[in-house]
């Protein structure tokens, strides 16, 4: 557990590459290789930053839920899965409001979900400070399979706009 003064690690991960079929509902769409291997890519990435999630809240279409497992197998894991509905349908505020109400008292947290949901967030909640380097990669955009590091201080309850500093930015590819 945390104190107040202490950070917690937010973690934000746009979904890998998914299939485009015509007529196939957007919910249901898979990965493609390249996305699986983007995926494991992607945990790799995450197990060699030392981030461990005590939890990770994860929209509940098919993409998001295998990049997630692609994740996991890279070596980026974690017992506490929480698949929520409001990460894919509700956007921007889907992605905080369930960090906001799932976070509990956990140190570090990662959210699994879609663009724009998961770019914009990682943007509003940056405090413009951190990684200069970070700020620069979120500025070109957010790809799929790309990662956003910040730092937060406080209670997830309380997570406001501007609230968080941005440390690292990555894009996995495999």
């Amino acid at each position: 557990m945390t104190g107040p003064s202490e950070h917690r690690t937010l973690v934000l991960v746009r979904h890998a590459k998914a299939e485009q079929v015509l007529g196939k509902p957007d919910h249901d769409r898979s990965l493609t290789d390249r996305g699986r291997s983007d995926a494991l890519a992607a945990g790799r990435w995450l197990h060699e930053q030392g981030v461990s999630p005590d939890l990770v809240i994860c929209s509940t279409s098919v993409r998001t839920r295998e990049t997630w497992a692609g994740i996991s197998q890279g070596g980026c894991h974690t017992a506490y899965v929480e698949y929520r509905r409001a990460v894919y349908q509700d956007g921007t505020e889907g992605v905080l409001q369930s960090v906001r109400e799932d976070g509990g008292e956990v140190d570090s947290l990662v959210v699994v979900g879609h663009s724009p949901g998961i770019p914009d967030a990682a943007a509003l909640l940056s405090d413009g400070e951190g990684s200069v380097e970070a700020h620069r990669v979120l500025a070109e955009g957010f790809p799929t399979s790309g990662i956003a590091v910040l730092e937060v201080e406080g209670d997830w309850a309380d997570l406001e706009v501007g609230a968080a500093r941005l440390v690292r930015v990555h894009v996995a590819r495999g």
